[in-house]
């Protein structure tokens, strides 16, 4: 096992393609950790994302022992692949769930600085994370994953180039529109502030 650990991933699929069992556990244990937060990102539920990482190892085993994995040297990124179309699969299939669920640690309003944080008026704060969570919800899904990939993933847009598999240009367009329309429902609501998101 500590000798397969040192091996790159191409030469584990290739070993576990000659039914090595070891190889993939030394995968699983490499990815395991990957696959389950990239689902989580999306779903926002750990039970439904520890399923879900199942089905991605699961069709990830389907698809080498059938000796469909043509992916040679790029396993890390076909894997995430696996696991980002699964999580939107389930995502859109379960839409009335929501794509953010309301959360206590839920950050992107700190992130997005929209109003500085006051501990002199936490109500009105509480009433405007709440107004932004649902601005975020009515953005088009394109929009408001790049937008929470960027701000609270804390994403590179090459990264987030990779996870969609879009341009660099593309993302960096959803990400402009997904501020000008945040912005736009967000402006009827601050028309007064001074310290929101330009």
């Amino acid at each position: 096992m500590i000798k397969l650990k040192k091996l790159d991933d191409s030469e584990l699929v290739s070993l576990y393609a000659q039914n090595n069992q070891e190889a993939f556990k030394v995968l699983l244990q490499r990815y395991k950790s990957k696959v389950f937060s990239t689902i989580y990102f999306i779903v926002k539920d750990k039970e439904t994302a520890s399923d879900l990482t199942q089905d991605t190892f699961f069709k990830v085993i389907d698809t080498i022992r059938n000796g469909r994995y043509n992916e040679n040297g790029k396993f890390q990124h076909w894997i995430v692949r696996i696991a980002h179309n699964i999580a939107i699969d389930f995502y859109r299939k379960n839409s009335k769930v929501g794509f953010v669920r309301d959360e206590e640690d839920y950050s992107i309003f700190d992130t997005l600085q929209i109003v500085e944080t006051s501990k002199e008026d936490e109500i009105k704060q509480k009433e405007i994370k709440t107004l932004l969570r649902e601005c975020i919800h009515k953005l088009p899904f394109e929009q408001r994953q790049v937008l929470l990939m960027r701000h609270f993933a804390d994403m590179s847009f090459q990264e987030i180039s990779d996870f969609t598999g879009v341009s660099i240009n593309t993302s960096l367009g959803r990400m402009r529109y997904a501020l000008l329309n945040l912005r736009k429902q967000l402006n009827p609501h601050f028309a007064y502030e001074h310290n929101y998101y330009p």
